[in-house]
């Protein structure tokens, strides 16, 4: 009886695993590849156009008041991918080495921190999970004060729970960022700035979200050292 348990367990771990593998594949599939030193992203972000070229479309406003934020506003906490977390998703995509259990949580894994360029070791854990957290590329608020309070709530939701706006980052580098925009806050590995600048106009772009001109000249500095798609 007790063998048979334990291998009932051991097949559901596998095919919680696999469903995690193809969630995984299908969300690498439409988003592009995150590595803190790879190429620019822009032709996958932006066809036949670049994030220059994008930038300059976007409306530059003033910010809004922070009047009526809150988390909620976003979603109550992760929403699901094929019964998975979009959090799970979101580490199961970035960190290699993974471990993962029958309740598709990533128990442990090995990130290449985008932001620092660290190697990071991940432990699931009340003591250890913050080592590794998921980043909002455009921040909930700077976003709800940039338009997204304007959005109809099932797309904020999805800004949200969009993996194109989502990263495993470095936690202490996640809360210095806070809800900074590119004025205030860049990742201090230099070379994923290319990349992080061309996403976040890749999502400001889609959802239809407004810069400042502090942050527009931000973008804009950073984009001219990024070479031509």
């Amino acid at each position: 009886m007790v063998t048979r348990k334990i291998r009932q367990r051991q097949i559901m771990v596998l095919l919680v695993m696999a469903a995690v593998g193809a969630v995984v594949w299908a969300v690498q599939l439409q988003q592009p590849r995150v590595t803190p030193t790879s190429p620019s992203m822009q032709q996958q972000l932006f066809g036949d156009s670049n994030a220059q070229a994008e930038l300059a479309k976007l409306e530059v406003k003033g910010r809004a008041p922070k009047t009526g934020y809150s988390r909620k506003q976003f979603s109550d906490g992760w929403g699901k991918m094929s019964g998975c977390s979009v959090r799970e998703v979101i580490l199961a995509r970035d960190l290699t080495e993974t471990k993962i259990d029958d309740r598709c949580r990533v128990l442990a894994g090995t990130l290449r921190d985008p932001y620092t360029g660290r190697m990071i070791k991940f432990q699931r854990g009340p003591e250890t999970s913050s080592k590794v957290q998921i980043d909002h590329v455009v921040a909930l608020s700077d976003a709800w004060q940039k338009g997204a309070q304007q959005l109809p709530r099932e797309e904020r939701e999805k800004l949200a729970n969009d993996p194109l706006n989502l990263l495993a980052a470095d936690g202490p580098a996640n809360q210095a960022k806070g809800d900074g925009d590119a004025a205030t806050w860049l990742p201090p590995n230099k070379p994923f700035r290319c990349q992080y600048i061309e996403r976040q106009v890749a999502i400001k772009r889609k959802y239809r979200l407004w810069v400042t001109n502090a942050e527009k000249e931000a973008m804009g500095k950073v984009l001219a050292g990024c070479g031509s798609t």
